[in-house]
């Protein structure tokens, strides 16, 4: 065998290679042809989703969320040319439809129940102990601690009256001079009596407080 022969018979099939590598790169669809395809065949694929499901937001959801997991395969330059795109497209989304079946807890389920009130940091429980004791301070010492036992500790009028030395009338007298003050200062800051109302269902001091500038003083 000659050298020219071997190196001949050596040499690889450069063009042949090169053919094969372009072909599978092209082979591939690009986001731009997978949006026209996915277009081309959407109106049929979503009367075929109603009829399975049933419920036209069911199908829009499907729809939509078959076009999400393709088109990142697409950009991904992972998702193969397609002969049949409307039969690929149905498989895919059956497959997600087949999952949510499997899933029961995946789907959105319509309730009456409202959900639960966000935290706000404890602001609105701040700002209430803040008016409350801006209101509080506007009181003389005798009338400021007979709304604080009553109103905001919950004593009775009697037990206010022992630890503060005092008769029952006295305190109950101190009481109602304060929340009339209170109620005048609301009366004249209404963003105040606002904020404190806001407050309202918060634990600790600043429900008691709201109580008191709210509750109490509209009532008593």
């Amino acid at each position: 065998m000659t050298t020219s022969s071997m190196t001949a018979e050596t040499t690889p099939p450069t063009s042949t290679t090169t053919t094969t590598a372009t072909t599978a790169i092209t082979d591939h669809m690009t986001a731009a042809e997978f949006d026209e395809a996915f277009t081309a065949v959407m109106p049929r694929l979503r009367r075929r989703l109603v009829a399975l499901t049933g419920n036209p937001h069911d199908a829009d959801d499907l729809l939509q969320e078959t076009y999400l997991r393709l088109s990142r395969r697409a950009r991904a330059s992972t998702l193969a040319r397609q002969q049949q795109p409307y039969a690929y497209t149905c498989a895919a989304a059956l497959n997600l439809l087949r999952d949510l079946w499997r899933h029961p807890s995946r789907q959105e389920r319509c309730t009456d129940r409202l959900p639960e009130r966000s935290w706000d940091g404890g602001f609105a429980s701040r700002e209430a102990e803040t008016v409350t004791t801006a209101l509080l301070r506007e009181l003389s010492p005798k009338e400021a601690a007979a709304v604080i036992l009553v109103d905001i500790e919950g004593l009775t009028h009697d037990m206010a009256g022992e630890r503060l030395g005092a008769h029952r009338g006295t305190v109950q007298r101190n009481r109602m001079r304060g929340l009339a003050k209170i109620r005048a200062s609301l009366d004249a800051y209404e963003p105040a009596s606002a904020a404190v109302s806001s407050a309202k269902a918060a634990d600790g001091p600043a429900r008691r407080a709201a109580t008191v500038c709210t509750t109490t003083c509209t009532t008593t």
